[in-house]
């Protein structure tokens, strides 16, 4: 029987990965089986660098975990090895391990969840092939400014060919008058 001390910290880790959970907007859980040092501390470095938190973590902690934040829908993939990366972007964290997954035979991506709804592999995959928030901003933003770029044109054109008329009758009154 486990000591009363094991079981509080179990409990703060339980808590403390729920809180982790119900703050992401995304989570990413994947089967990390047969993945080298080398390439583990690379992937949790590329994860870092996009703002993400991974961890490696027991399937019964994060089953709890998953039940306290109600994504019970999640239980059928703790099984094997199971870690989780977690973030505020949607789409850096799925890019780099969508990207590891194509690269391996062993490591899988085994589903996930998308602001507290469960997704499946091809969700996170399709999430990954989308460009990050930054990108999507500014084609929004060149979509807006593309109408008024060419309002701007339009009247600039017109405004010229007054001028232009303008300059002509000037010209043809400054004939008749020498």
């Amino acid at each position: 029987m486990p000591s009363e001390k094991i079981l509080d910290e179990k409990k703060k880790a339980v808590a403390a990965l729920t809180e982790e959970i119900k703050k992401a907007h995304v989570g990413i859980l994947v089967d990390y089986k047969g993945i080298s040092v080398a390439d583990d501390t690379k992937l949790r470095k590329d994860l870092r660098t996009g703002g993400d938190s991974y961890k490696v973590v027991k399937n019964t902690l994060l089953k709890r975990a998953l039940a306290e934040a109600g994504l019970e829908e999640l239980d059928g993939l703790l099984e094997g090895t199971t870690a989780i990366a977690t973030g505020e972007d949607y789409t850096s964290a799925a890019k780099v391990l969508a990207g590891y997954a194509k690269d391996s035979d062993s490591f899988k991506i085994k589903g996930g969840f998308l602001d507290g709804v469960a997704v499946d592999t091809a969700e996170i995959n399709d999430l990954a092939k989308l460009p990050s928030k930054e990108v999507l901003v500014a084609q929004v933003l060149s979509g807006l400014n593309a109408p008024i770029t060419g309002l701007v044109t339009v009247l600039n054109g017109t405004i010229k060919g007054l001028v232009v008329a303008l300059n002509a009758i000037a010209e043809k009154q400054s004939a008749a008058q020498a």
